[in-house]
């Protein structure tokens, strides 16, 4: 099922997790590499260099990532994979997986 394209100004609703040490200062999807202190994540379809903000619903911190990296999150059942970082500034390290709405700011370029 191929999910209709993302567009700037989106709000998506969902599941986030987090991935941290065992992937830190390996290759991305994007050719980056991953540091997880950098705000960044992982989504499906987001054109890399996209800018998100991510919104926990328990405590309604956000923070604003940036996509650098995919993964089969889907069926899992999560719309995005933060960093480690990011993952700590909405204080969801110790729950791991948070309910959280995402605003799309901007789309970047890469695919």
């Amino acid at each position: 099922a191929q999910q209709e394209a993302i567009k700037r100004g989106d709000r998506l609703h969902g599941i986030a997790s987090w991935y941290g040490g065992v992937f830190n200062g390996r290759t991305t999807a994007s050719g980056e590499r991953y540091d997880m202190y950098a705000m960044t994540a992982c989504h499906p379809t987001l054109p890399f260099g996209s800018l998100v903000k991510v919104i926990n619903h328990r405590n309604h911190r956000s923070v604003v990532v940036r996509i650098t990296d995919r993964g089969d999150l889907v069926n899992e059942g999560r719309i995005i994979d933060l960093s480690y970082g990011a993952a700590q500034k909405l204080a969801m390290l110790h729950s791991g997986l948070v309910k959280v709405d995402l605003q799309v700011l901007s789309l970047g370029g890469g695919r």
